[in-house]
């Protein structure tokens, strides 16, 4: 089963989840979104495999939240392209295999992606 980290290095959490799964022994594939987005199509996966609506997935402290979302009526797609666009707007870290996905926050929610 392929285990993916969407991964920011300057985030301690996004550290700490990485630490685990190398401590783990388990085998994955690191995915630095801010310099990879995602594209629509694996957006839509992760949230779907998250259970997640895109405003569930959103970093809502960011400017780009702010300029751009924050009061406005958009449909899914239109945040999905928004993420896409600014992934600052995506909450990580997120481990995902081929069935499911969690944000690891706690670190302990990403376990069962794991095992």
């Amino acid at each position: 089963m392929a285990i993916q980290i969407y991964h920011n290095p300057r985030c301690s959490k996004s550290r700490a989840a990485l630490n685990l799964l190398q401590e783990k022994g388990v085998e994955h594939e690191v995915i630095e979104y801010l310099k990879t987005p995602p594209s629509v199509e694996e957006l839509t996966t992760i949230l779907d495999k998250l259970g997640m609506q895109p405003q569930d997935l959103m970093r809502k402290g960011e400017a780009e939240y702010k300029a751009y979302i924050q009061g406005k009526d958009l449909s899914r797609d239109e945040m999905i392209a928004l993420m896409v666009q600014y992934p600052k707007l995506i909450e990580r870290p997120i481990v995902a295999n081929d069935f499911k996905a969690a944000i690891a926050r706690p670190l302990e929610l990403i376990l069962p992606i794991i095992a």
